[in-house]
């Protein structure tokens, strides 16, 4: 069908005169024909890449991680029922989950609800001195992820923003795939981004990779096969009348440029790291046919093609105030058998070595169980001291670094404050922790806090590096 009209005997012009005048000595940016053409083919994903693709970068420290992949356990988890059991605590603070297993390394105890991680411990370390003080949820998952205080006059941006700044928009990162990606569901808790702007947020996928497809935001839908997207690319070509009549356009060839990457990523090999029918059967019952499993299995092929960051928001269920044990014997088993699936997973790819996976949440959970009703058997929450959990990416494997007190009350030996861990990640992906962030209002502002600012430290992550 030829997309010319006749009106009033006179061929119709979608464009007037004028206006094509006016684009012809026009000075519209780049950076808005890029956002322009964006908006209907899943800009919002690739915009936000392609605006600071040319952001300029300062010389890095030697790096041995490319990427990381943030387990985050939304709500807080229990840190006796998962990396550090006392059972010679008694039943009012081990409650029935009282028989820690041993691990592959000597010394490791961990909870007997995870066996296969319990076989993969030679490949992380855990820290059992995370402290912080906090017990709120919003400013403890800012903490923890920012390496700052709550309170102060800016939001400060989290390690994954950070990260998609030194390690995505510049040189080292060329991906149609965004440089920060959470599955599924964004935290919500705090601007990730923090005063470096929307553009850092993170994109997150929706949807759920346990189902088939994988309705990723943007770039896979339920409703819109394959053949429906490419005729609906072509139609929109057949429209685009202004291209023909302005050939040679600098602003529009860079909207046609940015259409293509858009399109390249919904239909082109890029998408494709989504689709996990690509994957043996086998190995996707291995992670476990569940959204947490699936999300593990969907970072591995993330960080196999070269994203810097990936988050797995790991909600539903950590906040026991109510009945802590019977979520524990739901919950831990899943994440036991996904977060091991991914450890085999990564070393099996060659991957483990270069990229850090990190595990934890804001806080941990009070030690003494709450019997009485109508929180039967619930934990509070408890940022005393709380367990993380690294490995990869330069981090050894098979270590313990500090400890907690008989009781999981208190810090007893190396406490490790949220600083002293992001900043040995940034160590490790050859981001100067020292380096200067992009501050609105040009302040001089460091990657992690200054001694000079008075936060509290223990020191960087020395022993497991």
């Amino acid at each position: 069908m030829k997309m010319q009209q006749i009106a009033n005997g006179q061929p119709f012009k979608p464009y007037s005169d004028a206006l094509i005048s006016r684009l012809r000595d026009s000075a519209i940016s780049r950076r808005e024909a890029v956002r322009r053409a964006l908006l209907g083919a899943g800009g919002l994903l690739l915009g936000h890449h392609l605006c600071l693709r040319t952001l300029a970068a300062a010389p890095l420290p030697q790096a041995k991680a490319k990427s990381v992949i943030q387990i985050w356990m939304w709500g807080g988890p229990s840190h006796l029922d998962t990396f550090d059991p006392k059972p010679e605590a008694g039943s009012d603070y081990c409650g029935p989950l009282d028989k820690p297993i041993d691990t592959n390394v000597d010394g490791i105890r961990i909870c007997q609800l995870m066996p296969l991680l319990a076989k993969q411990a030679d490949k992380y370390s855990i820290i059992r001195s995370m402290t912080h003080g906090n017990n709120g949820h919003e400013t403890a998952s800012y903490m923890v992820q920012t390496a700052r205080p709550a309170g102060e006059r800016d939001v400060y941006p989290c390690a994954g923003a950070v990260v998609s700044l030194f390690k995505g928009f510049n040189a080292d990162y060329h991906g149609l795939i965004p440089p920060y990606i959470v599955l599924t569901e964004p935290q919500g808790r705090f601007s990730e981004a923090g005063f470096l702007g929307s553009r850092f947020q993170p994109f997150a996928t929706g949807g759920d990779p346990a189902k088939t497809p994988f309705a990723v935001e943007g770039v896979v839908s339920e409703s819109i096969s394959e053949q429906r997207q490419k005729e609906r690319r072509q139609l929109l070509r057949q429209l685009d009348t202004l291209a023909h009549v302005l050939p040679g356009n600098a602003e529009l060839a860079a909207s046609a440029q940015a259409e293509k990457e858009a399109y390249d990523l919904i239909l082109g090999d890029a998408g494709k790291v989504f689709d996990l029918a690509q994957e043996k059967t086998e190995l996707r019952d291995r992670y476990g046919r569940n959204t947490f499993g699936q999300s593990c299995l969907v970072a591995r092929r993330l960080v196999e093609r070269g994203v810097p960051y990936v988050t797995i928001n790991y909600k539903g269920g950590w906040d026991t105030h109510k009945e802590n044990f019977q979520t524990m014997r739901r919950r831990v088993p899943e994440m036991d058998k996904g977060m091991a699936s991914l450890l085999q997973d990564l070393a099996d790819h060659g991957l483990l070595d270069k990229t850090i996976v990190w595990w934890g949440g804001e806080f941990g959970r009070t030690p003494k169980v709450m019997w009485e009703a109508p929180w039967n058997g619930g934990r509070g929450h408890h940022g005393e001291v709380f367990c993380a959990l690294v490995a990869g990416g330069g981090f050894k494997g098979g270590h313990l670094v500090g400890s907690s007190d008989a009781k999981g009350e208190q810090v007893k030996i190396r406490p490790v404050y949220p600083c002293d861990l992001l900043g040995s990640m940034y160590e490790l992906l050859g981001i100067d922790p020292d380096a200067k962030l992009p501050h609105p209002q040009g302040l001089d502002v460091r990657v992690t806090p200054s001694a000079a600012e008075a936060v509290r430290r223990g020191g960087r992550l020395k022993e497991i590096m």
